[in-house]
């Protein structure tokens, strides 16, 4: 592991898994099964558990790693291996934008989820937003092997995905406080979100014509 690396993970990373399960711990409903789609070594959902012993978590990825914090099942990166609404929420954390097309994987998470997905992810916004973002990507996730087709998406094809899905906004998180000063200067500035999108029922839409 090179040095940046090494300095990311002993120090980014730990802030990264605490500040998100904060944030995370807020939104989740009471008594709910989660799934961490692509949840990598599953600290953020072992610490969510540990902060809300109601809620259980289980984890997919496209790579095993020796060790977890939870179970984890493997995937293709595509097709979620389980039936349709087998959790009340499905959690995708910094994962969309390893896809060649987040609609796929958002659309395979929507069948999955009884009640709501929780998104964290990019948005290409301001000067200088691809590159810093393909920074950060590079350093956190090169030396796991991780996919990098750094596929980042401004906010209005992110809402277009949540209309064609039948997806609502129930929260939204534009100030994470994932870095600290003055490192938040540059990279965080509006480049993260965190989104509660709740699945539309049937009654929504009679309500909505």
């Amino acid at each position: 592991m090179n040095p940046i690396a090494k300095i990311h993970g002993e120090y980014v990373l730990a802030r990264r898994v605490q500040v998100l399960a904060e944030c995370l711990e807020k939104l989740i409903p009471q008594g709910v099964s989660v799934l961490d789609v692509g949840c990598g070594g599953g600290q953020i959902a072992q610490e969510v558990m540990r902060r809300r012993p109601d809620v259980e978590v289980k984890g997919i990825d496209v790579l095993l790693r020796d060790s977890t914090c939870i179970p984890v099942q493997k995937y293709d990166g595509t097709r979620v291996p389980y039936p349709d609404e087998s959790f009340d929420l499905v959690l995708l954390v910094d994962v969309l934008h390893h896809t060649e097309d987040p609609r796929v994987l958002m659309r395979e998470s929507v069948r999955v989820a009884r009640r709501s997905l929780l998104v964290k992810d990019h948005l290409m916004n301001g000067w200088l937003a691809g590159p810093i973002l393909r920074l950060m990507d590079l350093v956190g996730n090169r030396h796991f092997g991780v996919h990098l087709p750094y596929n980042y998406w401004k906010l209005d094809r992110w809402r277009r995905t949540f209309d064609d899905l039948d997806l609502e906004i129930g929260a939204w998180l534009s100030r994470l406080g994932l870095y600290p000063f003055p490192a938040n200067l540059v990279f965080e500035r509006g480049l993260h979100f965190l989104a509660r999108l709740d699945k539309s029922t049937p009654s929504d839409s009679e309500n909505t014509k």
